[in-house]
C-alpha cells in the first residue's frame, strides 16, 4: 500500500501439532499505547462582534491523539485535536441547536520536524443554551513524516463557527505559543522515498476563498497541482505551483467547491501516492443565503477505522505417526477484516513464525508451516479482497490476503487458510508449539 494512514492490528496465537491457543490465556487484544497527555493553556478568544462583548481571555483545556506512535519516514499520521474544554461559550443569550457548530484549527509540530497542520472536525454538537458552556469537539487532519526522531505535537489556535440565523465565527489564539506538548510520537528512518508534505495557512473558509499552501521535498523546478480533495477523488478547485531550487513551494488554491475537505499537492498529471502530499483538512463554511422559508438539511459521513477480528483461539492440527511423519493439517480460525477508512488506501495482511518447541529443547523449522489462504468480500464492498499465494510461511512471513489501492476502497472481508505443519519422520513424540503473528497494515 502507499503512504496511507498505517493502523496495524496484532494478534499473537500458540500454534502446535494439536492445539492452537493465544498466548496468555486467550484474550484478543492489540498492543497497549500511552493515553495523551491532556494540557491547560491561556487562550484569547473573540466573540462576534454583533454579540456586543469584549474578548474573553481563558483557559483552554485539549488534548491530543495519533493513529501511529511510532511512524516510519514517509508515513501519513492522523491526528485528533480534541478540545475536551474551551475558552469561549456561546456569546448570546439565543440558544443554538443541535449540529450548527463547525470546529477548525491547527496542531503545532516541534521537535525534529516543525510546522502547524489543519484540523477540522464534523458539523455536529449538543444543543448550546444562551450564553452556556460550548461543549466538547474534536477536530482531525493528516501530516507526512519526513525526518525521523521525536516529533511533538502541541494544541493550537481554533475557531468555532456557527451557522445559525448568522454565519459566526470565534476565533481563539494561543496567548502564549506554542501549548504545552501533549503527545509525541518518535519516527524511524523507513527508507521511502516521498517525504513531500504540505499544510496550509487556515483550516476553513468561504466558497470563494483563497487559502495557501506551502509545501516541501517535491522535485526543485517542478510543476506541482494544487487541487481540492473529497474522499478519495479530486473537486472542481485547482491550482498550481512551482517548486524552488530547494523543492519548496508556496501557492494559492482558490476554493469554490462546497464538496472541497482536504487539499492535495502533486507533481504530474493526475495524483499518485509517489509524488503526492496531503490531504491537509479544510473546511468549506457554506454562507449561501436561504430563500425565505426554506431550511437547509445537512447530513455527513463519518469516516470510521481498518480493523480485524478472528472467530476463535484455538486451531486443532491432526497428529502424526512417530517414524512416519507427514503433514498435520488444520485450519486457520476465520479472520474478518472491516475497512471503513473511506480513503482511496487498500490493506495487507500478513502472518509470520517461530520455530516450533517440543520437548527436551526437540524443534521444528518454522519454514516447516505451510497455508493455502481464501478470502471473500461482503457484496456491495468497492474493494475485491485477493488471497495470498500457497506456500511456506516461515519466520519471514508471508501474505495472507490483501486489497488494493483505489480511487474508492472499503468493505467487509473474511480470510481463512489450510494449514500444513511438515513433521519429519523420527520427530520425538510430544506437542509442538509456536506463534503465529498477523499483522494488519
Amino acid at each position: 500500500m502507499g503512504s496511507g494512514t498505517r493502523r496495524r492490528h496484532r494478534w499473537a496465537a500458540l500454534l502446535g501439532a494439536t492445539a492452537l491457543a493465544v498466548t496468555g490465556g486467550g484474550a484478543l487484544a492489540c498492543p497497549a499505547s500511552a493515553e495523551p497527555q491532556q494540557v491547560d493553556f491561556a487562550t484569547h478568544c473573540v466573540p462576534p462582534p454583533i454579540a456586543g462583548i469584549p474578548p474573553i481571555d481563558g483557559t483552554t483545556t485539549a488534548k491530543i491523539a495519533v493513529d501511529n506512535a511510532t511512524p516510519k519516514v514517509g508515513d501519513t499520521v492522523t491526528v485528533t485535536y480534541t478540545v475536551v474544554k474551551p475558552a469561549a461559550s456561546n456569546p448570546v443569550d439565543i440558544a443554538l441547536p443541535a449540529d450548527i457548530m463547525t470546529p477548525t484549527g491547527k496542531v503545532t509540530l516541534g521537535g525534529v520536524q516543525t510546522g502547524d497542520i489543519t484540523v477540522a472536525g464534523p458539523k455536529k454538537n449538543d444543543p448550546v443554551p444562551g450564553k452556556g458552556a460550548f461543549p466538547s469537539f474534536s477536530m482531525t487532519g493528516t501530516f507526512t513524516v519526513t525526518t525521523p526522531g521525536a516529533i511533538t505535537l502541541s494544541p493550537g489556535d481554533y475557531n468555532i463557527h456557527t451557522s445559525y440565523i448568522l454565519e459566526l465565527d470565534t476565533p481563539c489564539t494561543v496567548t502564549n505559543p506554542p501549548a504545552p506538548v501533549s503527545e509525541t510520537v518518535t519516527a524511524t528512518d523507513g527508507g521511502q522515498t516521498n517525504n513531500r508534505a504540505i499544510s496550509l495557512g487556515t483550516a476553513s473558509g468561504k466558497p470563494g476563498d483563497s487559502v495557501t499552501v506551502t509545501g516541501t521535498n517535491f522535485t526543485p523546478g517542478a510543476a506541482v497541482t494544487l487541487a481540492g480533495r473529497a474522499g478519495a477523488a479530486e473537486t472542481a478547485d485547482k491550482g498550481t505551483t512551482t517548486a524552488n531550487a530547494q523543492g519548496a513551494i508556496s501557492g494559492t488554491l482558490t476554493v469554490s467547491d462546497k464538496a472541497t475537505t482536504g487539499v492535495v499537492a502533486y507533481e504530474g498529471s493526475a495524483w499518485s501516492d509517489a509524488k503526492g502530499a496531503g490531504p491537509a483538512a479544510y473546511v468549506v463554511i457554506d454562507d449561501t443565503p436561504l430563500p425565505e422559508g426554506s431550511q437547509k438539511v445537512n447530513s455527513s459521513v463519518k469516516a470510521g477505522t481498518l480493523s480485524m477480528t478472528q472467530a476463535g483461539d484455538t486451531v486443532e492440527l491432526a497428529a502424526v505417526d512417530y517414524g512416519k511423519g507427514g503433514f498435520s493439517r488444520g485450519s486457520l480460525q476465520t479472520v474478518t477484516v472491516k475497512d471503513f477508512r473511506g480513503g482511496p488506501a487498500g490493506w495487507s495482511l500478513t502472518g509470520k513464525v517461530t520455530d516450533f518447541a517440543g520437548p527436551g529443547g526437540a524443534k521444528i523449522d518454522a519454514a516447516k508451516l505451510g497455508w493455502t489462504p481464501v478470502c471473500a468480500t461482503k457484496t456491495g464492498s468497492p474493494s475485491t479482497c485477493q488471497p495470498g499465494s500457497p506456500g511456506s510461511v516461515g519466520s519471514a512471513g508471508a501474505t495472507l490476503a490483501s486489497t488494493p489501492n483505489g480511487a474508492q476502497t472499503g468493505g467487509e472481508f473474511t480470510v481463512d487458510a489450510r494449514l500444513s505443519l511438515n513433521v519429519p519422520a523420527f520427530t520425538p513424540p510430544g506437542t509442538y508449539s509456536g506463534v503465529l503473528t498477523l499483522t494488519l497494515t
